[in-house]
């Protein structure tokens, strides 16, 4: 049976060059990277090593690189220890942004912080094409804003947010409060876990303060992530423990992971200056946009009562979202497994979830369309074949589906009607 996957939003398979450098690691070079002696240091060289190939890549200082286990515990840092670091200073209840349809790693972590009366929140929704509009954001700033958190690339439904042009308008803020002697400052988080491997992640260019991401979604190990804090920005750690990264993530690192995700991002980095070195007019991340674009069309022209989720211009490349009415998407996940086609209804943290997708529901979509929608998301080596027979399975599944559900409601009428 084949087996075509298309969920690499949830995660990707580790490359080959990625687990080769991996491997000393694990036996070889086992050291602690926190001992003096010489197993330990060739242990530390690695990870400085990693964490200049990281800072490189997001237009970083080193130290500003902290290792975290993810984009989740990333997150959860980014927020809590910002909110941890004003209440050392001040005591009146500070306000944090964030979107409606941001991961649920940051919207619970808010949440909390907001349900135990730490913080006010305020959740911004964006349009129907799934995109926030700055001055959205703008309008909900108030005199003790503390931080706003926006998602670069929805996990989702993968449309990108205006990222670099928050970042500017909290820049303005920023300059206009020093102007007036105001000591709070207003800094800006984002979630880039699904845009480094498509879009810019030069951390002045975005504006940003704060920077997450996971190495798993960029062919790099599981359990890795980073966390990107500027230079002088006072943060309280949120786990007790040893000195590590700089006094703010406690905990003995995980060096091959850490060894992992280096270079893992450097062959993202890689990937995009090989169209500058060999004079090609396609990069990589073109090819994988083209091959979205086939697929969206060809789902939307062959199969009836299908609608693509959110905008298709200001999209991840390699992302599509799409809702089949009649259709109940578990059953339809089913099939396609059944098919040798992977595929997912949302984000995987919530696979085990029965709620609707609060993702789709922000873009205004009623709670029993959101149960009939697919997430396909491709990768680098996602071919157009593999692209012909997935559409193929979802056509024939969502036939049989529809037509399934047909009979329930034509019985489920017929005995309403003979009760009557």
């Amino acid at each position: 049976m084949k087996q075509i996957y298309l969920d690499h939003a949830a995660t990707t398979p580790v490359d080959k060059k990625v687990l080769n450098e991996m491997m000393p690691y694990f036996s070889q070079n086992f050291g602690n990277a926190s001992s003096l002696y010489s197993l330990g240091q060739e242990a530390s060289l690695a990870v400085e090593k990693a964490r200049k190939q990281v800072a490189d890549f997001f237009g970083a200082k080193e130290r500003e690189i902290i290792f975290t286990s993810g984009a989740t515990e990333s997150n959860n840092l980014a927020i809590k220890g910002v909110v941890r670091a004003y209440y050392k200073k001040k005591k009146n209840k500070p306000h944090i942004i964030t979107t409606t349809f941001e991961h649920h790693c940051v919207l619970n972590t808010v949440k909390k912080l907001e349900k135990e009366n730490l913080i006010e929140a305020t959740f911004i929704n964006p349009k129907k094409d799934g995109v926030v509009d700055a001055r959205d954001i703008k309008n909900a700033i108030k005199s003790n804003t503390i931080l706003v958190s926006a998602m670069y690339v929805n996990n989702e439904i993968g449309t990108v947010q205006p990222i670099a042009e928050i970042g500017k308008l909290i820049k303005k803020i920023n300059e206009a409060n020093k102007l007036k002697a105001k000591s709070c400052q207003l800094l800006f988080h984002t979630d880039a876990t699904q845009a480094v491997n498509y879009f810019n992640c030069n951390v002045e260019k975005l504006g940003v303060d704060l920077m997450s991401m996971s190495a798993h979604k960029i062919y790099g190990p599981k359990g890795i992530g980073v966390l990107y804090i500027k230079k002088g920005l006072n943060i309280t750690r949120i786990q007790d423990g040893g000195e590590q990264e700089f006094g703010l993530r406690a905990g003995t690192l995980n060096v091959p992971g850490i060894v992992g995700l280096g270079s893992a991002i450097e062959k993202v980095k890689s990937l995009r200056q090989r169209r500058i070195r060999l004079g090609r007019k396609k990069s990589k991340i073109d090819e994988i946009k083209i091959l979205r674009n086939y697929l969206i069309d060809k789902i939307l022209k062959e199969i009836p009562d299908s609608r693509l989720n959110g905008s298709k211009i200001k999209r991840s490349p390699n992302n599509v979202n799409v809702t089949f009415s009649r259709v109940e998407g578990e059953s339809l996940l089913m099939m396609l497994s059944q098919e040798g086609v992977f595929a997912s209804t949302g984000s995987a943290c919530s696979s085990g979830s029965l709620s609707p997708s609060h993702v789709l529901l922000a873009l205004g979509l009623k709670p029993e369309e959101t149960h009939g929608s697919l997430r396909l998301t491709l990768g680098k080596n996602t071919t157009k074949k593999e692209i012909d027979y997935a559409v193929k399975v979802i056509k024939k599944s969502v036939e049989k589906l529809r037509k399934v559900s047909g009979n329930v409601l034509e019985d489920y009428y017929k005995v309403m009607k003979h009760e009557a």
